[in-house]
């Protein structure tokens, strides 16, 4: 309980001294600010900003974080579109999560050639490299990493594409370029590491271009080992008490592209088994107890044989699944029955709108979440 107690008010402590900072737009009598578009058009933020229940939206290639209510309008963004390669917008964000009223964002950055961006004309991509932590008027008010650099000595990241803020305070981070999970403390310094700098196996303190990291209830870390196409439990020692998966690059049963795993309170554990176009939840025996395809639609994007590449999937409280249906551009939620419930965008059909995405206006959305609900997730606020 003490532990408890002392993580609660740390975290409040990290909140109240991060709220402040500089607006980036006028108030209006009805306490909503106006900011400008990327277009030059003003639009109205509602005051709706951090209302449980919204759902909070990496929209990868629109260089962009938002959150919008259940009818997809948008109450809240930060990134100034997909033609904006500057500090000021998140380039090609794989993962946000509210941290009270602040927001935790990757910048993951964009490869070249990528086709969904056709404004990152550079041969060498448009990098990012950052993660952040901003308030509600969009001020940065911490950040790990160096705006365009690709390192991995302090302070240095190479395509970091998820974040995790923990109930210490510290940030975990899934660096993927350089093959390893750490978690950085506000100090900016690395207090622990899975993974060898740069290297890429499947041996001892190896990973394969990693995609996630969560951290469970019983301590350890779970691991999506994305190209060794497995999830992995490990102990703070670094070593693997849980495996899923063939942990062979190689060999794609049961899943191939791990692309993201959390744990339920049951015991099972969600995975997003990307490159099936499939989200499967597993028991503890490993056995199957539920799947849910993306490429069933007619209209999905079949991506080369791809399929759309599902990024992420996560169960809400209510026991629907929403998931990341990244090239088929939306988000949607998916009841237990496998019917779809809610959906932000329009499948296979990207694109930018800054008021609402309610039937459009997605590019390649990357991860979502449910604000309030940590089902299966790391609650920054512990328990």
């Amino acid at each position: 309980m003490q532990l408890q107690m002392r993580r609660t008010l740390g975290l409040t402590m990290v909140l109240a001294a991060a709220c402040g900072g500089t607006r980036s737009g006028a108030p209006t009598e009805s306490g909503a600010t106006l900011a400008s578009s990327a277009d030059g058009a003003t639009r109205l933020e509602s005051s709706g900003f951090n209302t449980p229940g919204n759902y909070l939206i990496a929209d990868q290639f629109n260089n962009r974080v938002i959150e919008v209510d259940g009818k997809g309008d948008i109450v809240w963004q930060f990134g100034l579109g997909p033609a904006d390669f500057s500090p000021a917008s998140i380039i090609g964000c794989n993962d946000a999560q509210r941290v009270g009223p602040l927001t935790l964002m990757a910048g993951t950055g964009t490869p070249a050639g990528q086709p969904e961006a056709p404004n990152c004309t550079s041969t060498n991509g448009c990098p990012d490299n950052r993660v952040l932590l901003v308030n509600s008027e969009k001020h940065v008010v911490w950040q790990y990493g160096q705006f365009g650099v690709a390192g991995f000595a302090k302070d240095q990241l190479n395509t970091p594409v998820q974040n995790t803020w923990l109930p210490s305070g510290n940030v975990l981070i899934t660096d993927q370029a350089n093959e390893r999970i750490i978690e950085v403390n506000r100090a900016k310094e690395i207090v622990w590491q899975y993974g060898t700098n740069g290297v890429t196996g499947n041996g001892p303190e190896q990973l394969n271009n990693p995609n996630c990291a969560e951290l469970l209830e019983n301590g350890h870390i779970l691991i999506c080992d994305e190209n060794n196409n497995r999830a992995i439990e490990v102990t703070r020692k670094g070593q693997i008490v849980w495996q899923y998966g063939s942990g062979d690059p190689a060999v794609a049963d049961p899943v191939s592209g791990v692309a993201f795993a959390s744990r339920l309170e049951d015991g099972h554990t969600l995975i997003t088994d990307s490159n099936h176009a499939r989200i499967v939840e597993i028991d503890s025996h490993k056995s199957v107890v539920w799947e849910y395809f993306t490429n069933t639609d007619p209209r999905s994007n079949p991506r080369g044989g791809t399929g759309p590449l599902p990024t992420r999937a996560v169960r809400l409280s209510n026991g629907n699944t929403l998931i990341s249906d990244q090239y088929n551009h939306r988000v949607i939620e998916v009841s237990r029955d496998k019917q779809i419930v809610r959906t932000f965008g329009k499948i296979n059909s990207l694109g930018y709108d800054v008021r609402s995405v309610s039937h459009g206006g997605l590019n390649s959305p990357y991860d979502a979440k449910r604000i309030g609900d940590y089902t299966g997730l790391t609650n920054p606020f512990g328990g």
